[in-house]
Formats: structure tokens, C-alpha cells, sequence
């Protein structure tokens, strides 16, 4: 058995670590950080929780798997709840209409209320390319390490495969093939954001996130969705895995063409078998290993060519409905407000490089009474897509960003939502915020956008050219997000288990 360290202790980390320590390896993490999880974590303000990372999980099926075959069940060790409606979608003109969860039907249904059978049609048939989309991706894009271009052409239906993907249209114009609405465009484009992408650029098969959101359901954690931060330590403790917090890694050591270790900040070095790194491509490849490791020229290559992801404005919102008399908007857990001009949003971002005038506004209100203390409260987490923080080429987020804070209040009390009517608690968190707690480069949500064919490509592999070394996390394949990255973990922990015979290796996945 190897003895593993793991850098950094975000869901990719952790999950990683619990996957090896279950095989019986001898696994320790060390993390920068006061506190597991990563970007997923629970905060409270005063009365109020808020999750400042993900808030919402897809595919918990995933993390199902991980507990089960790490000798729990994952119902148990957090409350899983579904979210319904699992989105409320409002538009400029007035137009509004909820996403039912975990029902296609239901979903069609209230879009034809909305705007009518022929754009419910439309809405199905996109759905149900999504699902081809899925099945034909899902193998040999997600549920394995990213092969080469060249050893997928030699795979089985790859052709009639590619053609259902459709690699060479974006996310936009293969939406447009199929239908001209307005209201459903705006949607589609969103499923973009979630990868931090530009649905002008990114690739059809993000279509995908919309089918599984609806096929496997919209769920909310109970306490907030860092609560699988927290089960996810305790499954590592209770397996054996050490957890270093308050440990910065300053390098990942080299001998050769192997990694054997890594050195603290504070001087001291573990030596190991095996390195994981749970830390951005970009902080794995161009500062914790040292320029003269030449062996990684491949993936430096690779980070050089991509576009890093978008960036995100957050408010935390304590609302005490006590201090209101008028009427209070019922919220939903999820709900989305669409601009008038949603083109001008990508074109502030990704052209211009400038906060949004008039961006699209998500709010997580979760109707959790575990995240309130006291009655008639809630946590409002109000996001915005923001360009990245850069102050020497674009836009420099340490440079009055209260005023950005107000103009989003105001906009929010515009849509008739009273926020300054009933605010108790306001903080907000910007892109440069974002990179000096998670060591996120420049606030980039999800390391590398998904902008162009080849993007998947231009991801971390999680097998690093540098033996010994592995990379799992949002940066790395196969992408962002909370189901992915727990995808990324089994396809590492898989990969060490086949190179020490410590796992029956055949890959086998639900």
C-alpha cells in the first residue's frame, strides 16, 4: 500500500482521500486553510447561514456512491432534500415561470402556460437530444480519464457519437437549431455560467447539465450545502485519514521524473509515494512544481492555451421580515431574474472585462429553518457573474467594490423584492475575495472555462505527465461542479488503486 498526500482539503481532496483510505492506504491532507471543503462551505453571519459555494447538488448519486463504498450511507449522514420547484425563472418583460423538479412532464407543462405548446415542443425535444448527449459523453468523456483525441477515434460508434455531441457548434447556435424562443434561449445560455463559459463559445454538450438537472433532481443539504463538507472530514477521520489544516504546501517535491513529496511553507517536507493535488491546475503546474520540472511542459502547454472560467459577485443577504409591513415576495429556493440584454452580460465579461451594468441576478433563499436563527428570517446568497480579478490587463476587484454591492441592492429593490426594507445583514464577497481565501487564480470560479471544441481537452488530466503525481478538483477532468468533482476523485483514487493492485481496477461505475 502507498502512503498518499493529498494537497488541500476541497471535495476533491477529501473524497479522494477517503476513496485511497478505504483501499488501506496511508493517507494524510494538508490544507492552507482553517477549514475543510474548499469553496463548498457554510457561513454563518449573525443570525444568518449562507452558502457562499455550491447551493445546489445534482447527481447525488455520486456522492451516494462514494459513502457506500466507503462503508456508509449517505442519507444518513446528511439530509438530503429535494428542492421544488428546483427553479423559478423570471424575465425583463414580466414573463415568470417555475421549473417543477424531477418531472420533464411538469416542466413542459409550465412552460406551456407560460409561452405556449410550441415552445413546451421545443423545450422536450432539446431535452431529449440532451439525453442523447449524455449517454453518448458520459462513457468516454466523464466516467473515464480523458483519453486523446487519437484513442477516441479508434472507439466503437465514436462517429455516430461525435455527431450527437456535436463538438464544433456552441451551446448557442445548436439551441437555435431547434428552437427561436426567446425565453428559452436565456435558459439554455445559463447552463453555460454554470461552467463559468460563454454560451456563445462553449460547446453544445453543456445542453447535457439541463437534462440531468431535470432527470436526477435539484437537492438542497439540510444546514446548507457545506454540510457535505463536514460529512465528507468525518468519513476521512473515521477511516484513518490525517487532515492538516492551517498547512499551506509551499512545492510538490521532484526526483527525476517522479513526484516524491511536498514541502510546507513552514520548511517541513513529507516525502511520499503517491502526490494528489487538489489545488488549481494553474497553482499545481506554474507554482507549487518548480520551472525546471520539465516533464509537465505538456500540461503547462495546455493551461496557456485555455480561457479561464468567469468569476462571480456575491451578497449575503440577512433579511428580517419583522422590520417590514407591506407584502414580502414568496421566494423560492432558486430563482433566476434575466436582464433585458442578456448578450451584454458576455460582453462585459469575456470582451471588456467590466462588472456587468445590468447582469443576470441568481438568489438561493432556501426555506431552511436550520439556517435562520429566529423566526421570520431569511439568507438570501445573491449572485452575479463578474469578470475575473485582474488588476494589471482588466478590472481590479479591491478598487470600491461597495458601490457594485449598492447598485445590485438596488436592483434588487427595482424588481419589488424590498431588500432594503428588511436588511439586516449585508456582506459581499468579490472575485479578488474569492482568490485570497480558496486560491482560486483571479476569483476563476471553475479554473478553466468551457469557451471553444477543445476545452475539454485543455483540462488537467487527472493522471499527471509527472509520475506519482495526480490532479483532481474543478480544474481538472472532467470539470466544475460538485458531481464532477466527485467524478474526478473516483477516476484518481481508481487510477492509484490500479497502479498499486489495490482496487479491482476494471473502473467500474454507477
Amino acid at each position: 500500500m502507498s502512503n498518499v498526500v493529498v494537497v488541500g482539503a476541497g471535495i476533491g481532496g477529501l473524497a479522494t482521500a477517503a476513496r485511497l483510505a478505504k483501499y488501506g492506504h496511508e493517507v494524510s491532507i494538508y490544507e492552507a486553510s482553517d477549514q475543510v471543503g474548499g469553496k463548498c462551505r457554510t457561513e454563518w453571519i449573525g443570525d444568518y447561514a449562507f452558502d457562499t459555494g455550491p447551493s445546489l447538488l445534482t447527481l447525488p448519486a455520486v456522492f451516494r456512491d462514494l459513502f457506500i463504498r466507503t462503508g456508509k450511507r449517505f442519507e444518513l449522514e446528511v439530509g438530503l432534500q429535494g428542492v421544488d420547484p428546483a427553479f423559478a425563472y423570471h424575465f425583463a418583460d414580466g414573463v415568470t415561470f417555475d421549473f417543477p423538479n424531477l418531472s420533464l412532464p411538469e416542466v413542459c407543462n409550465s412552460i406551456e402556460h407560460a409561452l405556449g405548446k410550441s415552445a413546451a415542443d421545443e423545450w422536450h425535444l432539446l431535452m431529449q437530444k440532451a439525453e442523447a448527449m449524455w449517454d453518448a459523453s458520459r462513457g468516454p468523456f466523464i466516467e473515464s480519464e480523458l483519453p486523446s483525441i487519437l484513442s477516441l477515434l479508434k472507439t466503437k460508434g465514436f462517429i455516430k457519437d461525435l455527431r450527437t455531441i456535436a463538438p464544433w457548434k456552441s451551446l448557442r447556435s445548436y439551441t437555435a437549431q431547434v428552437s427561436a424562443n426567446p425565453y428559452l434561449q436565456k435558459i439554455v445560455d445559463r447552463y453555460a455560467t454554470y461552467s463559468g463559459s460563454d454560451p456563445r463559445k462553449a460547446p453544445a454538450v453543456l445542453l447535457t447539465i439541463a437534462f440531468v438537472e431535470s432527470t436526477f433532481g435539484a437537492w438542497h443539504l439540510k444546514g446548507g450545502l457545506g454540510t457535505l463538507s463536514t460529512a465528507l472530514e468525518k468519513r476521512c477521520m473515521d477511516l484513518g485519514v490525517q487532515i492538516n489544516l492551517n498547512s499551506p504546501v509551499k512545492q510538490i517535491l521532484v526526483e527525476g521524473k517522479s513526484a516524491v513529496g511536498i514541502k510546507l511553507e513552514s520548511g517541513k517536507t513529507i516525502l511520499a509515494d503517491k502526490v494528489v493535488a487538489n489545488a488549481d491546475a494553474e497553482i499545481v503546474y506554474n507554482k507549487l512544481l518548480d520551472s525546471s520540472v520539465t516533464s509537465v511542459k505538456s500540461e503547462r502547454k495546455k493551461l496557456a492555451r485555455s480561457e479561464r472560467s468567469l468569476a462571480g459577485f456575491s451578497l449575503l443577504l440577512g433579511l428580517d421580515n419583522a422590520k417590514f409591513s407591506g407584502n414580502i415576495p414568496q421566494m423560492r429556493h432558486h430563482n433566476v431574474y434575466f436582464p433585458a440584454d442578456y448578450d451584454q452580460e458576455f460582453e462585459s465579461i469575456f470582451a471588456d472585462g467590466k462588472p456587468v451594468d445590468d447582469p443576470t441576478i441568481y438568489i438561493c433563499a432556501p426555506s431552511d429553518p436550520t439556517m435562520v436563527k429566529g423566526v421570520n428570517k431569511e439568507a438570501w446568497f445573491v449572485l452575479v457573474n463578474a469578470p475575473r480579478h485582474d488588476p494589471s490587463n482588466g478590472h481590479d476587484w479591491n478598487k470600491n467594490p461597495e458601490i457594485y454591492a449598492k447598485k445590485i441592492i438596488a436592483k434588487l429593490d427595482a424588481l419589488g423584492l424590498h431588500v432594503s426594507d428588511r436588511l439586516d445583514v449585508m456582506e459581499y464577497r468579490t472575485p479578488a475575495d474569492l482568490e485570497a481565501t480558496v486560491h482560486a487564480p483571479g476569483g476563476s470560479i471553475y479554473g478553466t472555462s468551457s469557451n471553444g471544441a477543445r476545452a475539454a481537452f485543455l483540462r488537467a488530466s487527472n493522471r499527471s505527465p509527472l509520475a506519482h503525481l495526480y490532479c483532481v478538483g474543478g480544474s481538472a477532468h472532467p470539470g466544475g461542479g460538485l458531481p464532477l468533482v466527485g467524478m474526478s476523485a473516483e477516476l484518481v483514487a481508481e487510477a492509484i488503486g490500479r497502479a498499486d493492485g489495490s482496487t479491482s481496477g476494471d473502473g467500474s461505475h454507477h
